[in-house]
């Protein structure tokens, strides 16, 4: 897969994208990316990527020239080289749909993304209109700039691809993968300042042992996150385990 970031501020992006499992992904070829100076494409001798907003207000907007030539400047030697490449343009956006593990997975399945880091009060509507396929956000909440949730769409959806993360298995087994949090894990030493781990994981019995770990899943998410419970694929006798829950947490309130 290959990966497009366009920003104002590249710099911001040695760290994350050099270290880690992404950085080891990279020099494994398994993903190419790319991070483009939005400020090479501003306008005029100032390279000037941002003006007021027509109608009045607070705060600066992002111009529409250096964007949308910045996409093109990806899109058009993939273009000239053959057939259009199975591409997604996301722009970071406190208005788009909300990204969460099924968004990062949908996403994995395209061989090249352009991920647009937004900026300011927002970006010119017609940018939009000419070069976004998506917009994303990644919470309720806002940042300075659309940097970190670059990078938080770029590692979830990274991680998705084979061979990036060296099991298949842990990610099967992550949290949200089936629709709920993670069991509690444990590693040596199996007693540390008195507290002990789960007998059950000491015992070998893997089939028991599974289903310990199903059992624990469930309840950790009834008690934490219960709004996820509703999607996931949950069995006769694991609903009245979460039933019998939710019934022994209200008699304690």
């Amino acid at each position: 897969m290959k990966i497009h970031v366009i920003t104002l501020f590249p710099g911001m992006f040695q760290g994350p994208f050099d270290d880690s499992i992404i950085g080891r992904a990279v020099k494994r070829d398994l993903i190419e990316i790319n991070v483009v100076d939005l400020r090479q494409f501003g306008v005029g001798r100032h390279k000037i990527t941002d003006d007021i907003p027509y109608g009045g207000g607070a705060g600066m907007v992002m111009k529409p020239e250096p964007i949308v030539e910045a996409v093109e400047s990806v899109t058009g030697a993939a273009a000239e080289a053959g057939p259009a490449w199975n591409r997604r343009v996301i722009l970071t956006s406190a208005r788009g749909r909300l990204f969460n593990h099924q968004v990062a997975l949908e996403l994995s399945k395209f061989d090249e993304l352009i991920v647009i880091c937004g900026h300011y009060e927002g970006v010119d509507e017609r940018i939009s209109q000419l070069v976004v396929d998506d917009e994303i956000s990644i919470g309720d909440y806002v940042l300075t700039g659309g940097e970190l949730a670059a990078m938080v769409i770029v590692d979830a959806t990274a991680r998705m691809l084979p061979g990036v993360v060296g099991s298949a298995e842990s990610l099967e087994e992550e949290s949200y993968s089936s629709g709920l949090l993670e069991y509690p894990h444990y590693t040596r030493p199996a007693v540390y300042r008195g507290l002990n781990i789960p007998e059950i994981l000491l015992s070998g019995h893997h089939a028991e042992i599974a289903r310990w770990r199903r059992e624990q899943s469930i309840l950790t998410t009834a008690r934490r996150r219960p709004d996820l419970l509703g999607r996931a694929k949950l069995s006769e006798a694991e609903l009245r385990l979460v039933q019998r829950l939710l019934e022994s947490s209200e008699e304690e309130t």
